[in-house]
C-alpha cells in the first residue's frame, strides 16, 4: 500500500501544484484577466477528462501487464517535455480570440505531464484493486482517492502562503519538473510491483469480479450532474472574488482548496457527510450567497460568505456522490462520469458563457441545478405527499428567484454585454445634485460616467478624473504653451479626452474592444475632444513593450478589472517599460483606488527601485460634490521634477518604502501583504 499511496499523494501534488504555478506564468500574456483563470481550469479539466478516459479504455481493454507497458512507455515520453518552460514569443497570442489561444499555450507548455499525472489516481486504484483483489483492498481503493485530494489540498494550500513569497515564477517551474522526473521514477516502480504481482498462475486469482452488473444510465447522468454542480458553482464563486478583488493565484487556490477538501471526507470516510445537516445547511447557504452579490460588503465577510456556502453546496454534491458510488469493477467509469460533469462545469464557465450570456447567469444556473438535483436525490426518502409538494413548491419559488436576480442584473440598463475580459454595463440614472448622467460599470464598480445635457455638461471631467483628482491636477501641471503628448491605459468611458486640447495627442491603450465600442457609442468624450486620438486595441504594457519610444509628457495607468488592477501591471519589469515611453521630466500617474488592496507600498517599493518620487494624491471630494468621486493616484516621477513642481501638483504626499516590502516582479507578487 505504501508505494502505491506514495505514487498517488506525488502526482496529486503535482497535480495541483502547477495550476498556479502556469497559470501566474501566462497571467501576464493575456490581460491580467480573472478570466485566465477560469480558462485554465477548462484546460485542467478536460486534461482529467482525457486522462479518466484513458484509464477506463486501458482498464477494460487490456490485461494488467499490458497496461503496465503501455502507461510505462508513455510516461518515458512525456519526460520529454521538461524542463517547463513558457516561450516568451507567445506573450499577447490571440488576443481576439484569448481563451482558445490560452488553451493552445497550456497544451504546449504543460499538456503531457499533466495529461500523465492525471490518469495516476484512478489507474493507481484500479491496479491496487487487480493486485489486491480483497473486501480490505476494495475499500482502501477508494480511500486512495481522497489520500489524493488530500495532497492536491496541501499544494494549493502551500502555494501561496510557502511558495510564491519564497521563489519566483522560474525557480517555481523547474523545482516542479524535478518533481516530476521523480513522479515518473515511483510510477514505474509500481507499474513493476504490478507486473510482478500478475506472474503466473496469479493472474485470475488477482483479477477484479467481471460479474457486476453495470450501472444504469440514468445513475451515471446523475453522477454527472453532480459534478457538473459542483465544478460550475466553485469557477462562478472564484470569479466572484477575483474579479473584484484580483486575479490572483490565492485567490484561487482558496476556492479550490474547499472543494478538494469536500472530496477528501466525503472519499475518506462518509461519515462526515452528516446528511440531515448539510442539507439543513443548503438553503442557509442559497441565501447566504444571495445576500453576498446584493450588498457591498469587505473582504473577510465576502471571503467567508462565499467560502463557506462553496464547502455545503461542494459536501452536497460530492457526498450524495458517494453515496452512491458504484461497485470498484466500475470504479474507472465512476470517476469517468465525474470527470465529464467536472468538464462540463467548466466549459459552461469558461468557453460558454462569455459568447452565450450578456451577463453572469451561470451562477444562478449552478445554484438551481445544485437544487433542482438534490431534490432529486432525496426524493425517494421524502414519503409524504404533503413534504413532496411543499420541496416542489421551495425549488419553484427557488427559481422564480432566481430568475428576479437574473432579470435584474440587466433590467434598466442601457446596454449589457460581455466577453473574456469582463462584463460591461451602461445606465443612465438622474442624481438629485448632478442631474443627469450616464455611467459604465464593470460589476458594480464604475469606469466613468458622463453628465447629460445641452449646457456643454458634457464636457466637464468626472468620477476619479475631474479637476480636483491627482490625474487632473498632474495634467493640468503640464506644460500649457505647447502641444503635449499623453498616454492612457485603460480606456473607461473616455473621461480623460477631456483635457485634450487642439495639437495634443492622446494614445489611449484599451485590452477589451467592447469598451471602445462603448465608449465611441454610447459617451461623446472621444468625439467632443479638439485633440488628436489615436486608439490602439490590446493590452497596454505588451503594445509598449513592442511600440518605439513615445516620448509622453505623461503616462496614465488605469487599466482596472473590476475593482482590481491587474498585477502584471505593477511589477518592476512593467514599470521599466512605461518609464522608458516618458520624457526625462514626464509623469507616470497609477490610479490605485481599490476597496480591498492597499497598493501603495507596491508604488512605494516600485519608486525606490528606479530611484524615483512617488506621491500620493487622494481625494474625498463629499457628499457636495457635483462631479467628483473618492480616488488615490500616485505620481512617479525623477527627484529633479520632484523638486521643481507646478502649483497644481504641490501638497502630494511623498510616500515612503515600508521596510521588508519587495517590490513585486513578473515572477513574484504577493497578494496577501497588500490586503486591507
Amino acid at each position: 500500500m505504501l508505494i502505491f499511496a506514495s505514487t498517488v499523494f506525488l502526482s496529486a501534488f503535482l497535480l495541483f501544484q502547477v495550476q498556479p504555478i502556469v497559470a501566474k506564468m501566462i497571467l501576464p500574456w493575456f490581460g491580467g484577466s480573472s478570466s485566465v483563470w477560469s480558462v485554465c481550469m477548462v484546460f485542467f479539466q478536460a486534461a482529467l477528462l482525457i486522462g479518466y478516459a484513458y484509464v477506463h479504455w486501458l482498464h477494460e481493454r487490456f490485461t494488467a501487464r499490458q497496461q503496465v507497458i503501455v502507461h510505462g512507455a508513455l510516461l518515458l515520453l512525456s519526460l520529454v517535455m521538461l524542463p517547463m518552460a513558457a516561450d516568451p514569443s507567445w506573450k499577447g497570442a490571440g488576443q481576439a480570440n484569448p481563451s482558445w489561444s490560452v488553451l493552445v499555450v497550456l497544451t504546449i507548455l504543460v499538456g503531457a505531464p499533466y495529461l500523465m499525472l492525471s490518469t495516476t489516481g484512478p489507474l493507481m486504484q484500479a491496479w491496487y484493486v487487480r493486485a489486491f483483489s480483497t473486501d480490505a483492498g476494495n475499500s482502501r481503493a477508494y480511500r486512495l482517492y481522497a489520500l489524493s485530494n488530500l495532497a492536491s489540498m496541501i499544494a494549493l494550500l502551500s502555494y501561496p502562503i510557502v511558495i510564491e513569497p519564497v521563489f519566483g515564477v522560474g525557480i517555481q517551474a523547474n523545482l516542479w519538473s524535478a518533481g516530476y522526473a521523480a513522479f515518473v521514477a515511483l510510477a514505474l516502480a509500481t507499474a513493476a510491483m504490478v507486473w510482478r504481482s500478475h506472474a503466473g498462475p496469479e493472474v485470475k486469482k488477482h483479477a477484479a469480479p467481471v460479474n457486476v452488473p453495470r450501472p444504469a444510465l440514468a445513475e451515471c447522468l446523475i453522477w454527472v450532474g453532480l459534478g457538473a454542480t459542483a465544478s460550475t458553482l466553485l469557477l462562478t464563486l472564484t470569479r466572484q472574488l477575483t474579479a473584484d478583488v484580483a486575479p490572483v493565484p490565492f485567490l484561487w487556490v482558496l476556492p479550490l482548496a474547499i472543494y478538494l477538501l469536500s472530496f477528501i471526507l466525503c472519499f475518506d470516510a462518509p461519515r462526515y457527510y452528516v446528511r440531515p445537516l448539510f442539507l439543513a445547511a443548503l438553503p442557509v447557504s442559497f441565501f447566504a450567497i444571495d445576500r453576498a452579490l446584493a450588498v457591498d460588503m469587505g473582504i473577510p465577510a465576502l471571503v467567508t460568505i462565499i467560502c463557506v456556502s462553496l464547502f455545503v453546496f461542494c459536501m452536497v454534491c460530492h457526498g450524495e456522490l458517494v453515496r452512491r458510488k458504484p461497485h470498484v469493477r466500475h470504479l474507472t467509469l465512476f470517476y469517468l462520469m465525474l470527470s465529464i460533469g467536472g468538464a462540463l462545469g467548466g466549459a459552461l464557465v469558461g468557453l460558454v458563457a462569455p459568447v452565450a450570456f450578456t451577463s453572469y447567469f451561470e451562477l444562478p444556473i449552478g445554484l438551481f441545478a445544485c437544487a433542482a438535483l438534490t431534490v432529486i436525490v432525496t426524493w425517494r426518502d421524502i414519503h409524504k405527499p404533503l413534504w413532496r409538494a411543499a420541496v416542489i413548491l421551495a425549488l419553484v419559488g427557488y427559481g422564480w428567484r432566481l430568475g428576479e436576480i437574473s432579470i435584474d442584473e440587466v433590467r434598466g440598463y442601457r446596454v449589457t454585454v460581455r466577453n473574456f475580459y469582463s462584463q460591461l454595463k451602461v445606465r443612465d440614472t438622474v442624481h438629485s445634485k448632478q442631474g443627469p448622467k450616464r455611467a459604465m460599470y464593470h460589476g458594480v464598480i464604475v469606469h466613468g460616467e458622463q453628465l447629460l445635457g445641452d449646457d456643454g455638461r458634457g464636457r466637464t471631467p468626472t468620477a476619479y478624473y475631474c479637476e480636483q483628482s491627482g490625474i487632473g491636477r498632474a495634467i493640468r501641471g503640464l506644460p500649457q504653451d505647447r502641444a503635449l503628448k499623453i498616454g492612457i491605459v485603460g480606456l473607461g468611458a473616455g473621461t480623460l479626452a477631456t483635457y485634450g486640447r487642439a495639437g495634443d495627442d492622446l494614445r489611449i491603450y484599451e485590452i477589451n474592444e467592447q469598451v471602445l465600442d462603448l465608449a465611441r457609442d454610447e459617451f461623446t468624450y472621444l468625439k467632443d475632444t479638439p485633440a488628436k486620438v489615436t486608439q490602439v486595441l490590446g493590452d497596454g504594457r505588451l503594445m509598449l513593450e513592442r511600440e518605439p519610444r513615445q516620448h509622453f509628457d505623461l503616462l496614465a495607468m488605469d487599466a482596472f478589472s473590476g475593482d482590481s488592477i491587474p498585477t502584471h501591471l505593477l511589477t518592476i519589469e512593467a514599470m521599466k517599460t512605461y518609464l522608458g515611453h516618458l520624457k526625462p521630466d514626464g509623469i507616470l500617474a497609477v490610479h490605485v483606488t481599490n476597496h480591498y488592496l492597499d497598493l501603495l507600498p507596491v508604488m512605494a517599493a516600485i519608486a525606490q527601485h528606479f530611484g524615483k518620487v512617488a506621491l500620493k494624491y487622494e481625494m474625498d471630494p463629499g457628499d457636495q460634490d457635483k462631479y467628483c468621486r473618492n480616488s488615490i493616484w500616485v505620481m512617479i516621477m525623477s527627484p529633479d521634477r520632484a523638486a521643481h513642481l507646478p502649483d497644481q501638483l504641490k501638497g502630494g504626499l511623498p510616500l515612503k518604502p515600508r521596510e521588508g516590502f519587495k517590490a513585486w516582479t513578473d515572477g513574484f507578487s504577493n497578494l496577501l501583504s497588500v490586503l486591507k
